[in-house]
């Protein structure tokens, strides 16, 4: 397994600062047992005195379902740790639990359901919009593209050889549309849009802002549909985060430039703005652009932070249902940020060039993460052959910045 080999590689095991209490997201008295609200309301709630002793040889912590593990496992260095026994778990309950309610998640353009679990776990269901071997049209505008399910999946695991581990886990799954979505959902407008199609299949399309109409209705063979379960970050009523606009964003106008494709000198300004004047926001910022890039990414408008961190902490790296639409292409421009400030982690700069010999080539490693996925081949293989390709950008800009 190269994967593995790499995960042994000394660049892979750089250790994180302490971990004190106040770097944890949440601070769990290791004694006591959680259990549900019997108001059948999802908060988890200490119970200390209401359950009796647990069995011998167990902690409290051992009877936590995997989704709550990994909330508590949050710290202000990471959000799961690099040889994390808990993910293969996480990702099976993603893929296999029972789906107990489907509700649309309100907002953004595109349908997303909210599915709950058995266990009070939820994820985020996005559902497929096109086929792998479809690329996004040359003359679509990067705002209007699809959403991809397989994109949300194969991002997850590129951040994850990345050594970023900033994209909560995700799954695919196989969903069946009239048991799990229809015949369960309380959601009134959402149950409105289903239909039979002239084909025979089970169809909806829920509502939203851009593509929710039945032109663009999601139907399944003759009721199973793919798509994406990413893990729920926690509550914000638990965890406050915060939203930044991305420097680098762009204008999302059809004629309009956004500042920094016109002022080369566009990262000295950003370098003089909080919070990019200092700690290594900037740099944390740059490694989100080398993963956009890679996977071709064009939409990241804004990034998320846990509130509680400040300043000082990772970027939350969110949405990436816009990337791996084409292969045939690279969108340079989305390498601005290193491009304009000529600045990068060191420790991300040596695990790129890694990344690009021979035992631990990036494609290999990321086939090799996707074929444990239920919807393997996640990828095309010419977006994995890209990757290989775009990387060779990524480090060839790096080199001109050296040379400079």
């Amino acid at each position: 397994s190269k994967l593995a080999a790499l995960f042994q590689h000394p660049l892979y095991n750089i250790p994180i600062p302490e971990v004190t209490e106040k770097d944890k997201l949440f601070v769990v008295n290791p004694m006591e047992k959680f259990s549900l609200r019997s108001s059948g309301s999802d908060e988890w709630v200490s119970s200390s005195k209401a359950e009796a002793l647990l069995p011998t040889g167990k902690t409290a912590y051992d009877t936590y379902p995997a989704w709550l593990k990994f909330h508590i496992g949050i710290n202000r260095y990471e959000l799961y740790p690099r040889q994390d026994p808990l993910m293969p778990t996480l990702l099976r309950d993603l893929a296999t639990q029972r789906i107990i309610s489907s509700v649309q998640k309100s907002g953004g353009t595109q349908l997303k359901l909210i599915m709950t679990f058995p266990n009070y776990g939820q994820a985020l269901f996005k559902p497929m919009k096109q086929t792998r071997n479809q690329e996004t049209p040359i003359d679509f505008f990067y705002f209007s593209d699809f959403e991809r399910h397989n994109a949300e999946i194969a991002a997850f695991h590129l951040d994850r050889i990345l050594d970023f581990r900033r994209i909560p886990p995700v799954s695919g799954r196989l969903v069946n549309i009239t048991k799990e979505i229809r015949d369960i959902t309380t959601d009134k407008k959402l149950a409105k849009t289903f239909f039979i199609s002239p084909a025979g299949n089970v169809c909806f399309y829920g509502e939203c802002s851009y593509y929710c109409s039945t032109e663009h209705a999601l139907c399944g063979k003759p009721d199973q549909l793919e798509g994406s379960m990413a893990t729920l970050l926690p509550d914000k009523t638990l965890a406050k985060r915060r939203s930044w606009r991305s420097p680098w964003r762009r204008s999302y106008h059809k004629s309009k430039k956004a500042e920094w494709e016109l002022n080369p000198k566009y990262c000295a300004q950003v370098r003089e703005t909080p919070p990019y004047d200092r700690g290594h926001r900037l740099l944390d910022l740059i490694d989100m652009t080398v993963l956009d890039f890679l996977m071709g990414n064009m939409d990241r408008h804004h990034y998320e932070t846990f509130e509680k961190f400040g300043n000082d902490t990772f970027l939350l790296h969110l949405d990436n249902g816009r990337g791996f639409g084409t292969h045939s292409r690279d969108e340079l421009s989305i390498l601005a940020p290193l491009q304009q400030c000529c600045s990068i982690k060191k420790s991300t700069y040596l695990r790129l060039q890694l990344l690009a010999t021979q035992p631990y080539r990036l494609s290999d490693l990321l086939r090799e993460a996707l074929a444990t996925d239920p919807l393997d081949p996640v990828l095309a293989e010419p977006h994995l052959r890209a990757l290989d390709r775009r990387l060779g950008k990524v480090l060839a800009v790096v080199g001109r910045c050296l040379g400079r």
